[in-house]
């Protein structure tokens, strides 16, 4: 039976260490990703409101400028 060797085994437990913080890292950059585009998604939807009532309020000049 092969023996473990201590050093191999230290530079797996040095590279693993590594590895959870990298993984830590993304896990924050993934939740701040996702409020960027929760807080986007409200800014696109309260651009096409403005945008209907602007086009509903020319809409509604227009029709009633052209009956007369």
């Amino acid at each position: 039976m092969a023996e473990i060797d201590p050093v191999k085994v230290g530079v797996m437990w040095q590279k693993l260490e590594t590895m959870e913080k990298e993984v830590s890292e993304l896990r924050d950059d993934v939740k701040t990703l996702l409020a960027m585009a929760n807080k986007s998604k409200g800014g696109l939807w309260a651009g096409m409101m403005v945008v209907s009532a602007i086009s509903s309020f020319i809409g509604f000049f227009s029709h009633y400028f052209s009956i007369k």
